[in-house]
């Protein structure tokens, strides 16, 4: 059996910012990184778009604002981003305040997929080099934080501490860890919503902020806003009940050729109450049943189809008003008024009215509408030790699939955090 100091699985964000932590602080320490990709994996691979301004990414159940500034400051250190100006954008904040919308101002720095993939081999590297011990393509079977012992398909491990960080992809894999470990949680809250896609020139906005965060009534809200070279990709999710696809968006760096497209997301917060169900569950039944209208995809359909309430076809996706061709063409055209639960759509419909008077152009009819586009982020582990994420003696649970961040810079911040819980008790 081998030994580590300290045993993460999860190369994304939480994963590398712990590991990061542990070894500036302590380079004696003997630290193994595992990961069932073959690459390290997360959020730094999908468009790597950086957000460094409270509240954004920070659940305020585990964060105040002092700490997570403070974090913020160390992750800024860190990675050194290059913050992209924000212009012109006074006379949109003054459009959304007179519909009860609000528009935050995030310092945002970009690196485009690409980027990230560069900065991740750097990243890797310097781990390697620092002592680090990262095996990728290896699946942990279980972690055991009573006998201290991590279980793969190639291997055992013992450990002092471990981290479980397996961020979105891994939420089922994390509750199979929080029930073996007998780590209570609560798994209730979901986003479901849709992937805009559209000509730049009709969201112009994005030329003078990148990534702008609208905040809409009935817990509606902008996501993640690519543009320059941008298009919209599928994303694969497994667990025991089967598999099913959501839609996510992408953009290169600035130094790939632009395509005159913009997408983003607009994303509906689902706090499930009693009977308490399970936000996985309720997101894998959205998921399967927009599979089973869509032949196993994903469905698209243009605002043109959807205002007059027919189902889109392939042949209505050329010509005419439908003048740009959609960058995830592997989807089903159809009609998402039989896929989108009745009240979530009417609450994006109307917060998509609303962007469409702040910025004009929004609802062309050649807009796409592409579903689902399911962000399932939300467990709630109940820790022990609040103050470093410690679930149990020796366990820590950190980032995106632990519900202690959402998205890169706050992932970051909590595995950080997680480190300093952790030199604190070796």
């Amino acid at each position: 059996m081998e030994h580590y100091d300290v045993a993460i699985i999860g190369t994304g964000p939480a994963g590398l910012g712990a590991a990061f932590s542990l070894l500036e602080a302590r380079p004696d320490l003997s630290v193994a990184l595992v990961d069932r990709n073959q690459y390290s994996s997360g959020g730094l691979r999908n468009d790597c778009k950086m957000n460094f301004s409270w509240p954004v990414g920070f659940p305020e159940d585990d964060w105040d604002r002092a700490g997570a500034e403070r974090y913020l400051e160390r992750v800024e250190a860190f990675l050194s981003p290059a913050i992209m100006g924000r212009y012109d954008v006074d006379v949109y904040s003054r459009r959304a305040e007179r519909l009860g919308c609000r528009l935050l101002e995030i310092r945002q720095a970009h690196l485009g997929t690409d980027g990230g993939l560069a900065l991740i081999k750097r990243l890797v590297a310097e781990l390697e080099r620092r002592g680090a011990a990262p095996s990728l393509g290896e699946t942990v079977l279980s972690v055991d934080a009573a006998a201290r012992v991590v279980v793969t398909d190639r291997r055992e491990l013992s450990f002092k501490a471990a981290l479980v960080a397996p961020g979105r992809a891994g939420f089922s894999f994390l509750q199979e860890v929080m029930r073996s470990n007998g780590v209570p949680f609560i798994d209730n809250v979901v986003d479901v919503g849709v992937r805009v896609e559209l000509r730049e020139d009709r969201y112009p906005i994005v030329k003078d902020y990148y990534d702008p965060k609208f905040l809409f009534p009935k817990k509606v809200r902008t996501f993640c806003t690519n543009s320059r070279a941008a298009h919209v990709v599928q994303e694969k999710y497994e667990d025991e009940a089967g598999v099913w696809y959501s839609v996510n968006g992408h953009a290169w760096s600035k130094d790939r050729p632009a395509n005159g497209l913009a997408n983003f997301a607009m994303l509906k917060t689902i706090a499930l109450t009693e009977p308490l169900a399970s936000g996985q569950a309720y997101a894998r039944a959205l998921g399967a049943q927009a599979m089973l209208l869509g032949g196993g995809r994903p469905i698209m359909q243009r605002v043109g189809d959807f205002r007059l309430g027919r189902r889109s076809t392939r042949d209505a996706f050329t010509g005419d008003l439908y003048d740009f061709a959609p960058t995830l063409p592997s989807c089903t055209p159809g009609d998402l008024g039989l896929a989108v639960p009745a009240k979530v759509m009417r609450a994006l419909w109307n917060a998509l009215k609303s962007l469409d008077t702040i910025v004009p152009g929004v609802l062309h009819p050649s807009t796409v509408l592409y579903y689902p586009e399911i962000k399932t982020y939300a467990n709630k582990p109940v820790f022990e030790d609040p103050a470093c994420f410690r679930a149990a003696p020796g366990l820590y649970l950190a980032g995106d699939g632990a519900g202690t961040s959402r998205g890169i810079t706050a992932a970051w911040a909590s595995g950080m955090r997680v480190a300093d819980g952790i030199l604190a008790g070796l």
